[in-house]
């Protein structure tokens, strides 16, 4: 019967158009008047106190650095090295995006800012030198969901306060599954471009190599300072977020010099606008999760799963099918900051690792961000390069499609995940 309250009153709120967070609300406070427990106090308290987090100051953190990495030039001048490493390759601005993609995922953290970024820089150079629109879009969105797999991520830290996990581990063990996504974006475009007739731009010099590496060099040095910081206990995740805000400020300001003091206000509002989006979810995801565990769901769904959790692989297949066909209705914050408190004592049961469950269930949510209908990366690219939704979801098939290859290879060999992550360790 908990179940049945807790996702009828869900889907009945977001059906009438309630938007996610108070749909949140509206079920949360529908489960305490089931179980008897309704005070208007209760809730106000579980909310205040669902935001009211260390580990979440990363969040605006780590969205403010992406505003300046977007205005201070860092995201360009990463493009121009990518562009005087790979651009002569044959389809070599595919390469380019993909190279773009994950060095900018090691600054961001945001699959949204990255898309922005890519899509304006990048999808009108390719379509000028004949390169597809509709597969170009595709690419640079499929690119972008590597932001929240690579660290710093906003997703890992959201699951990681969800779910009580490592989050200095969840951002270590990305690394490898994240560069490996991107290797399966490099296969697919070598496959879909080869028959291309499009000329690529000359081969750069070593010398321009060096200039474009030079330029790009502060840009490059953050994700050495973050990992580094990490691995070796330097500074916690949120730290690594306030590192990189402020590297990105000064980076921007002083070195390369593209913000000025009048365009802060700008910036810190734009981030303010979006972290206040996040922080309200997870405010409101809380109080949901506070009444899940009060309710004993998890027990319930542990009892209804009893049949899988002798196997391990035959769970997280179900689980990732499962986060699928959600995330095509769910954009990544609200599905991972409501199916984490369900899963989580789920895969403990079966003695799944947490680690690699919640790089496994990032990387599904990622890539829900460029499934239909909802697709928040979809929409971005479409919106940013003039491209129909339509174009856009048909460019990103075959991408999409080998990205999810990727992470069922990844249920299926838990080692892919796990062994290069204790490297890291």
């Amino acid at each position: 019967m908990t179940i049945t309250i807790f996702l009828a009153s869900l889907l009945g709120a977001m059906a009438l158009g309630i938007p996610i967070a108070f749909s949140l609300l509206i079920c949360g406070a529908a489960l305490m008047w089931h179980l008897d427990l309704f005070d208007a106090q209760i809730l106000a308290q579980n909310l205040i106190n669902g935001a009211d987090s260390f580990p979440l100051l990363a969040v605006p953190f780590f969205m403010l650095a992406g505003e300046l990495m977007n205005a201070g030039g860092l995201s360009r001048r990463i493009v121009q090295f990518a562009m005087a490493l790979v651009g002569h390759i044959k389809g070599g601005l595919g390469y380019v995006t993909i190279v773009a993609a994950v060095i900018m995922a090691a600054l961001s953290g945001s699959a949204v800012a990255d898309a922005a970024a890519l899509g304006a820089l990048l999808l009108p150079m390719m379509v000028a030198a004949g390169h597809d629109k509709a597969r170009s879009a595709g690419l640079i969105a499929s690119a972008s969901i590597i932001a929240p797999v690579i660290p710093p991520s906003i997703g890992f830290v959201i699951f990681g306060v969800a779910g009580n996990v490592s989050i200095s581990k969840l951002f270590l063990a990305g690394i490898v599954p994240g560069m490996l996504l991107a290797v399966a974006l490099w296969a697919t475009w070598w496959w879909l471009a080869r028959g291309e007739a499009v000329t690529p731009p000359p081969r750069k010099s070593r010398a321009e190599v060096l200039l474009a590496l030079r330029q790009a060099t502060w840009a490059l040095v953050l994700p050495v300072i973050v990992v580094f910081g990490l691995k070796f206990g330097i500074f916690t995740p949120t730290e690594a977020a306030v590192v990189a805000a402020v590297y990105a400020l000064l980076v921007s300001m002083l070195v390369y010099r593209e913000i000025g003091l009048r365009d802060l206000r700008r910036l810190f509002i734009n981030a303010a606008k979006t972290s206040s989006v996040v922080m309200f979810l997870v405010a409101a995801a809380m109080v949901s999760a506070w009444l899940i565990t009060v309710a004993q769901l998890p027990a319930q769904v542990v009892a209804l799963l009893q049949p899988l959790l002798d196997s391990p692989r035959l769970l997280m297949l179900a689980i990732m099918v499962l986060v699928i066909v959600v995330g095509t209705a769910l954009d990544m914050t609200p599905t991972i900051l409501l199916l984490t408190p369900v899963l989580i004592p789920v895969v403990k049961a079966a003695g799944i690792d947490p680690v690699y469950f919640g790089v496994l269930f990032i990387i599904n949510n990622a890539i829900g961000l460029i499934t239909p209908p909802v697709g928040t990366v979809l929409n971005t690219v479409a919106g940013v390069g003039k491209v129909s939704m339509d174009e856009v979801t048909r460019g990103v098939m075959p991408f999409m499609l080998a990205q999810f290859a990727v992470m069922f290879l990844m249920v299926a060999f838990p080692q892919i995940v796990m062994v290069p992550a204790r490297w890291f360790y």
